[in-house]
């Protein structure tokens, strides 16, 4: 897969797409919940496979965090490490951008897959577009 910053109006779409059959489709989560004030001001990544998106995720900078945000894959693309290249792409940016630590909210269904890239959990379950989460935190090195 290769994972790129998103830099024009064509990769925004391919990022939305993917988001939009991952969030909304799949997960049922309304499109007025997905597509958010942040995402004018986010830095948006997506991957690509025979150049088709198949992945996306932005980006912001929080409290000192690198807040990684709306990671998803394609269901026919998960199981081939894509999830984790993406995450590993946006450590190096968080990285690259001068930040030491990454946050996350995850979907608990989805908690040993972030364990397994060294995130902690740092918050009580809550709900959010209807679907059980925590926060994770890592320091990156």
């Amino acid at each position: 897969m290769n994972i790129i910053k998103v830099s024009n109006e064509q990769e925004q779409k391919d990022a939305y797409f993917v988001r939009q059959k991952v969030f909304v489709e799949e997960q049922h989560v309304s499109l007025e919940e997905e597509m958010d004030q942040f995402d004018d001001i986010a830095t948006h990544f997506v991957g690509y496979e025979d150049n088709l998106p198949v992945a996306a995720s932005r980006l912001r900078y929080v409290e000192g965090y690198g807040k990684l945000e709306r990671i998803c894959i394609l269901k026919k693309y998960r199981g081939r490490g894509y999830g984790k290249q993406m995450i590993l792409h946006m450590e190096q940016e968080v990285s690259d951008q001068g930040y030491e630590k990454s946050k996350l909210n995850a979907q608990t269904q989805a908690l040993d897959f972030y364990k397994n890239l060294g995130y902690e959990v740092v918050s009580e379950e809550f709900m959010d577009a209807g679907i059980p989460h925590v926060t994770m935190t890592k320091e990156i090195k």
